[in-house]
C-alpha cells in the first residue's frame, strides 16, 4: 500500500530545507504526496521564484495567511490545514523547523490522528523568550517521527523523555540543499552577473574580499539598543579589516532602522536576495555575521567562518567544530568575534551529515507505517 505524504511549508527557509524531501518524494517510484504552502511570511506568488529556481513543483494548496499576531496567524493556519487534511486523508504530515507553520501543521495532524514527522527535531536554545523555541518543543513532543540532525539533538530528545523508537538521526536536510543547489548555480554562468546587477556598477565584489551580514530576528531588530549594537559592530568590523559589509536587509528590519534612526558606515544595504544568489554570495564571503540559524549551518557546510549575533544558539555543533562563535550584540564583542574567526583555519568537519537526509526521511516515513 502506497502511503500519502503531506509536506507543509510556510517560509522560505522551509522551502529550502524541505526541497531535498520533495525531490526524494519525486524520485521514489509510485510515491503519493502533496504540498501545502501556508504563506506565513510571504504570499505564495512572492515565494514562486524560490520554487522556480530550486526546480520544485508547485504546492497543491496555498493558504496565503500572511503576517499577524502569533495566535491569530497560527489559528488561521490551523483552520486551513485541518480542512485540507480532512479532505485529503494523508497518512503522514511532514513539517520542518520551528515556525508557526510547524506548530499549526503538527497540531492539525496530531489532533486528526495522522502521523506527524518533525524534520530538524531536537534543537534547543533554552530561551523561552523566542517563539521558535516554544514551537519546536511542542512539535517534538506531539510528533511520531523525530528526524534529529545530529546525535546531540537525539540526546536532547531522549533527555526530555521522548521514546528512542521515535527518533532517527538523519543528518540535516540543509546539507542536501546546499550540495544540490550549488550544482544548480555551477550549472549556469550568469550568477556573477546577477549579483553585480544587485549592487550597481559602483561596487565590484571579489571572492573573499567582503563580509556578509544578516539580522532579522525579532529580539534583535525590534530592540533599539540591540539593533544599534549590531550595526555599530558591523561598522567596527568593516573599519578594522577595510572590507565592505553587505547586508541584504529584510523590509521589517529596514523599517525598524528608520524608526530608531539608525545607520551604519561601511555597510552596504541591499534588497533581500533570492536563495541561489544568497548562497553564491555566502559561499564567496570572507566571513558571515548573522542571527540566522540556517545561515550558521550553511556557513559551516561551506567552510566560511561565522559570527552569530545572538546570546545563544540551537546549533551548538557549529561552535563545537570551530566554524562559529557567539558574540551577542555588543559591538566590541562582535569585533572580537570577527578577529577570532577571520584567522581560523577552514578545516572543521561538517557535523550535519553527508547530504542524504531527504532520502532517509522519506524512506523511514514510507516504510514505518502502522498496521
Amino acid at each position: 500500500m502506497i502511503e500519502t505524504i503531506c509536506i507543509i511549508i510556510g517560509t522560505r527557509p522551509e522551502v529550502i530545507k524541505m526541497s531535498p524531501v520533495v525531490r526524494a518524494c519525486e524520485r521514489q517510484e509510485g510515491s503519493d504526496w502533496f504540498m501545502i504552502h501556508t504563506g506565513q511570511h510571504y504570499s505564495y506568488n512572492m515565494d514562486r521564484v524560490f520554487f522556480e529556481q530550486l526546480e520544485l513543483p508547485d504546492a497543491k494548496y496555498n493558504l496565503d495567511v500572511g503576517s499577524g499576531m502569533h495566535g491569530e496567524q497560527t489559528g488561521r493556519m490551523l483552520t486551513g490545514i485541518e480542512k485540507i487534511l480532512i479532505a485529503e486523508k494523508p497518512d503522514v504530515v511532514l513539517v520542518e523547523g520551528d515556525t508557526n507553520t510547524v506548530l499549526a501543521g503538527a497540531l492539525a495532524g496530531s489532533k486528526l490522528g495522522i502521523r506527524v514527522g518533525h524534520v530538524e527535531a531536537g534543537l534547543r536554545s533554552y530561551d523561552r523568550r523566542m517563539p521558535e523555541e516554544l514551537n519546536r518543543v511542542v512539535a517534538d513532543h506531539i510528533s511520531d517521527y523525530l528526524f534529529a540532525p545530529t546525535v546531540q539533538s537525539k540526546d536532547i530528545l531522549l533527555g526530555e523523555g521522548i521514546s528512542n523508537e521515535k527518533i532517527f538521526v538523519t543528518g540535516n536536510t540543509v546539507v542536501d540543499a546546499v550540495y544540490q543547489n550549488l550544482k544548480i548555480i555551477n550549472g549556469r554562468d550568469d550568477w556573477d552577473e546577477n549579483l553585480e546587477s544587485l549592487f550597481g556598477s559602483g561596487l565590484a565584489l571579489e571572492p573573499d574580499r567582503y563580509f556578509l551580514a544578516t539580522a532579522h530576528r525579532q529580539e534583535n531588530v525590534d530592540d533599539a539598543t540591540r539593533f544599534a549594537g549590531i550595526l555599530r559592530g558591523l561598522e567596527l568590523v568593516s573599519e578594522e579589516f577595510s572590507l565592505p559589509v553587505i547586508y541584504p536587509i529584510h523590509p521589517r528590519a529596514r523599517k525598524m532602522m528608520e524608526e530608531f534612526s539608525l545607520d551604519a558606515v561601511g555597510v552596504t544595504f541591499i534588497e533581500p536576495l533570492d536563495y541561489l544568489s544568497f548562497l553564491k554570495l555566502e559561499s564567496d564571503a570572507r566571513l558571515v555575521l548573522t542571527d540566522s540559524g540556517g545561515v550558521q549551518e550553511e556557513t559551516c557546510i561551506l567552510k566560511v567562518p561565522c559570527v552569530t549575533l545572538r546570546d545563544n544558539t540551537e546549533r551548538p555543533e557549529t561552535a563545537e567544530v570551530g566554524a562559529n562563535v557567539l558574540s551577542g550584540v555588543d559591538s566590541e564583542k562582535i569585533l572580537e568575534g570577527a578577529r577570532t574567526m577571520i584567522g581560523r583555519k577552514r578545516d572543521w568537519k561538517n557535523p550535519f551529515g553527508d547530504g542524504n537526509a531527504g532520502e532517509m526521511i522519506v524512506g523511514i516515513t514510507t516504510n514505518s507505517g502502522r498496521s
